[in-house]
């Protein structure tokens, strides 16, 4: 019986004539699918990172740009000074670990299929894949900028006085989808709970315990908080420029 069970999942791993899987799935579809949407969004980021302008709309700034920072002595875009932040806390997030190594990697490209090529995955213990571990650090970076992105979408709402545009909302709708995507991921989840044995020991465990289970909700859905707050970032700086560019219209509520 085990010889039978071995044999079935042996040929059902592995197709005959492609040496890669028997699935009749479209299992392609979602690797092609994030190697698409990562590429468009690391063009556009990184067209945005070296077109060295802040495009502002009185003190409010892109989210690529904010914090402005402004040196005389560096003398490349500033924002190669921030993006490195939520570059890296991406790069090293664990849902995303594993969304691009299937779409660029094929370490395998999905499940019950062959891994591409004569080298398998050999984990996160050699440069530079053991640099994912620096993920926990980027965690406590990540939230900086959020917190100052937060501030900047506040002051859009009272400066020059308390007013509400299409901008105002786009920035509040993405801070709200980062702080979904930034609070629910792994790092903060074992911050939250991790290295207790017992949640009902004081109130400090039982406090613990209530943090603890809202990032577990969060984090049933790092999935989808990872999209919408990739593609919010973008579309809030695009918006932003657009509207510095005269293109787009950013009409006033209130």
């Amino acid at each position: 019986m085990n010889e039978t069970k071995a044999a079935t999942a042996s040929t059902a791993s592995t197709h005959p004539h492609t040496g890669m899987t028997t699935r009749h799935d479209t299992w392609w579809l979602a690797p092609l699918l994030v190697a698409t949407g990562f590429t468009i969004f690391g063009i556009y980021a990184t067209y945005r990172a070296f077109e060295n302008n802040y495009y502002e709309i009185g003190s409010i700034i892109s989210p690529f740009y904010s914090p402005k920072i402004v040196l005389d002595w560096f003398p490349f875009s500033p924002a190669l000074l921030i993006l490195w932040i939520p570059a890296g806390f991406r790069a090293t997030c664990y849902y995303y670990r594993k969304a691009y190594y299937r779409a660029y990697f094929l370490t395998p490209p999905a499940c019950g299929v062959k891994v591409w090529g004569d080298k398998g995955y050999t984990g996160e213990r050699a440069f530079p894949f053991v640099l994912q571990n620096l993920h926990r650090y980027f965690f406590y970076l990540a939230v900086v900028v959020l917190v100052i992105l937060w501030y900047d979408a506040f002051k859009s709402l009272i400066e020059p006085t308390f007013h509400l545009d299409l901008v105002t909302v786009i920035m509040f709708v993405n801070c709200y989808l980062l702080s979904g995507y930034t609070f629910g991921c792994h790092a903060y989840r074992h911050l939250a709970g991790g290295g207790l044995n017992c949640f009902s020991t004081n109130e400090s465990t039982k406090t613990r315990f209530k943090v603890w289970e809202f990032v577990t909700r969060l984090n049933e859905h790092h999935m989808a908080w990872a999209w919408f707050s990739l593609f919010s970032v973008g579309f809030t700086d695009f918006y932003i420029r657009q509207v510095c560019a005269g293109v787009f219209p950013n009409p006033i509520f209130f």
